[in-house]
């Protein structure tokens, strides 16, 4: 009996892919979703919005910096991993690389849920984003109108609190400014 060679994705097979589908590359394997449906889109969108102005622009009594940006390509190790939105402290990151894709591992990650991601995203990415030193995560459920948000604690994610339906959120690290979570869901 011979043994079948696994053949390991590499970053040339994501440009193969057609522009409707989303690709990673994730333990060696190369993993694609469609495009996004609305309502993920519209959490993601809104989410931006809100997290965006405070934050990366330091408007309205935020803070600032903060780079936030969706759907950055990570080049975390062997891994390649598109999450729906990332931040990173401009004290780590004080200019944008000058390749598509970012090798330093983000601060924050947040992570839109849908029916055919979440098993990814949670078995997945979310320990590749511990390995990887992310500080903090958040997971969206457009379907249940849930914001879980995760800090990493030892080498764990520790949830820190689950938000829902129209909860005010003033969650880590973007606790300096509330919105409210209803605003992410059409």
């Amino acid at each position: 009996m011979t043994a079948t060679a696994v053949k390991f994705a590499t970053y040339e097979d994501l440009f193969d892919l057609p522009e409707n589908l989303v690709g990673e590359i994730i333990h060696g394997q190369l993993i694609t979703q469609p495009r996004p449906a609305p309502n993920h889109i519209v959490a993601s969108s809104a989410l931006g919005e809100e997290l965006v102005g405070p934050f990366q622009k330091g408007r309205g009594g935020g803070p600032g910096g903060w780079w936030i940006l969706d759907e950055p390509e990570l080049h975390l190790g062997p891994h390649i991993l598109v999450p729906d939105l990332a931040g990173w402290r401009r004290e780590r990151l004080p200019a944008m690389p000058d390749t598509a894709f970012f090798t330093l591992s983000p601060d924050w990650v947040c992570e839109v849920l849908s029916p055919g991601t979440a098993r990814i995203d949670r078995a997945d990415k979310m320990p590749i984003y511990a390995e990887y030193g992310v500080s903090f995560l958040w997971l969206i459920d457009p379907a249940l109108h849930t914001l879980e948000a995760f800090v990493l604690r030892d080498e764990h994610w520790l949830l820190e609190h689950v938000y829902q339906e129209n909860d005010e959120v003033r969650a880590v690290p973007f606790d300096a400014v509330a919105f409210s979570l209803a605003g992410l869901w059409p």
